[in-house]
């Protein structure tokens, strides 16, 4: 990492990782810059849960599909063009076929509202796009001017889908007439989240491999949301682990204001869920089998993290894997204690 004082000289090239966090949070009252950032760094934020938690989205009626044991898990949040919110969910082990998975969505009028309006079965894998059967997962939307994408999983790819209003969908098709934007370079790549800092869009998603029981997230860079870079490999292993399912769900949010992008990486869903949290200068760098940018955990799986209204929210799913719940977030210094989150010490 290059470092640089405030005329813009080198000062230093190599930070141990013990004082990371050390100049992120001091750097500002030292005049010290951190390259890239296009300001002084201020105190680095943690994030915290303020206050309850309410119910926004239950464990749906399928119709045909529905199965004593299906769950709601991964999903996507989004404001459509009505100013309506919506909810798409993945449903696991329905009786859909194949994979078990597909697309519910709710409808609230506000966000802040309780026991959102269940909508119906909002999308199905389409087979004859090269979709695997009822391999549907982890939807994600962005807004691009007046487009809607919504980024999704087929169980093997990293699908994309758009749409006017931001309600309806219909898949974005490539040469081959699919609807596939990449794959790997681990197996099953779901979980994409797409970040836009300037006119950069970062898809960050997740993988594992099959015959060594390790997991990583990765992401890839685009201009256009059509031609993406290789992959790279910016968080797997250290203290949240490293097998197959320690790097689900992916979720990057980047505070101007610190200059500090926020990785939310989930290790384990219901009862215990979990999730750890890293902050970094680098969107490409959160730490493999490296716990320097560590800074503590939150008991909640699968987040998703909006700002509305200069009002941070948090949506993650139900420890009992029966629905979705959504509670207010805010930001605190990395050095205060106040028993919200466990802080590396």
């Amino acid at each position: 990492m290059l470092i640089k004082n405030s005329d813009g000289n080198p000062i230093l090239q190599f930070l141990p990782k013990t004082l990371f966090l050390l100049l992120i949070i001091h750097s500002a009252c030292s005049g010290i810059q951190v390259a890239g950032s296009g300001s002084l760094a201020k105190p680095a934020l943690r994030p915290v849960i303020e206050g309850p938690w309410w119910q926004v989205a239950d464990n749906p009626d399928l119709g045909e599909f529905t199965s004593p044991g299906q769950q709601p898990v991964d999903f996507a949040l989004w404001q459509a063009k009505d100013g309506t919110w919506q909810i798409w969910s993945c449903i696991r082990n329905a009786k859909c076929g194949g994979n078990t998975r597909l697309f519910y969505r709710w409808e609230a009028k506000n966000l802040t509202d309780k026991n959102w309006a269940p909508m119906g079965i909002a999308m199905q894998a389409d087979v004859t796009l090269g979709e695997q059967k009822g391999g549907l997962q982890a939807p994600h939307v962005i807004k691009v001017g007046d487009i809607f994408y919504m980024f999704y999983g087929d169980w093997l790819r990293i699908c994309l889908a758009k749409s006017n209003d931001g309600r309806n969908f219909t898949r974005v098709l490539n040469e081959n007439r699919q609807p596939a934007l990449f794959s790997g370079p681990y197996n099953n790549s779901r979980d994409a989240m797409v970040l836009v800092v300037g006119r950069k869009y970062y898809c960050y998603y997740t993988g594992h491999l099959m015959d060594e029981n390790l997991g990583a997230d990765f992401c890839r860079t685009s201009q256009d949301l059509r031609n993406w870079s290789e992959p790279v490999k910016v968080a797997a292993g250290g203290r949240a682990g490293g097998t197959r399912y320690s790097a689900e769900c992916p979720h990057v949010v980047y505070r101007q204001d610190t200059g500090l992008y926020y990785l939310f990486r989930t290790q384990r869903y219901g009862k215990n869920n979990v999730s750890s949290i890293y902050a970094s200068t680098d969107p490409l760098k959160f730490g493999v089998n490296d716990d320097r940018f560590f800074i503590g955990t939150l008991p909640v799986a699968a987040p998703e993290i909006v700002e509305h209204k200069k009002q941070y929210y948090i949506a993650a799913l139900l420890p009992s894997l029966k629905g979705i719940r959504l509670a207010k977030l805010k930001w605190i210094p990395v050095e205060a204690e106040d028993g919200a989150s466990d802080i590396l010490k």
